[in-house]
């Protein structure tokens, strides 16, 4: 197997420890972003961006390495660029762990130091880790949907349950928590992600 990278390396001009090592990042980001963050209601949108900051990240930390730019410095660098990309966009808590997640799979692997099993077993320990969260096999798991509602004297904290009932009964759904993303006073609506328990 090593021969075999040898010979891809070299067919193409490419160090010897990148191509492993892609393969490793790239294994395990199919894992988090389609076997966790799909898998738990992710947005489809938010697809592109994940993937591309992890391949990004990993090819440019992989050859800024080469010119020994250390984990620190390279994970604050990645971070400040991804805060500037989603510093005027409503972005969830979620969605932000995912990103963070899918910069750190993309530096570890990139200059992390250590054998490739290593490396592999911090990989699979991450994927593992989303599946075992999205799955529900913790906390149970929940679907969540965005909405705009009309009634926003029942977004008050004295008339949580209220508001519970009152979206139970116009969605049909067994809604258990709700978050106000964002009121607009103008017109008088709201905009709520609700909760409730998957099928």
């Amino acid at each position: 197997m090593t021969a075999w990278f040898a010979q891809l390396a070299a067919a193409v001009d490419v160090p010897l420890g990148l191509l492993p090592r892609l393969g490793i990042d790239l294994l395990a980001l199919v894992g988090i972003v389609y076997g966790g963050y799909r898998r738990g209601g992710g947005r489809g949108s938010h697809l592109l961006t994940l993937v591309t900051f992890n391949v990004v990240i990993f090819v440019v930390t992989h050859l800024l390495n080469e010119v020994e730019m250390t984990m620190g410095a390279a994970f604050g660098l990645f971070a400040v660029f991804s805060l500037l990309r989603y510093r005027t966009e409503g972005i969830s808590s979620r969605d932000m762990t995912y990103l963070f997640l899918v910069i750190a799979l993309g530096l570890v692997t990139a200059v992390g130091a250590g054998r490739l099993t290593l490396l592999a077993g911090i990989a699979l320990s991450l994927t593992a880790m989303t599946w075992v969260i999205e799955g529900g096999w913790l906390t149970g798991r929940e679907r969540s949907h965005t909405l705009i509602y009309d009634d926003v004297r029942l977004l008050g904290a004295e008339s949580r349950d209220r508001l519970l009932v009152d979206l139970r009964q116009r969605t049909g759904l067994p809604v258990q928590r709700v978050e106000v993303e964002e009121i607009d006073l103008l017109r008088d609506v709201a905009r709520l992600t609700i909760y409730y328990p998957a099928p």
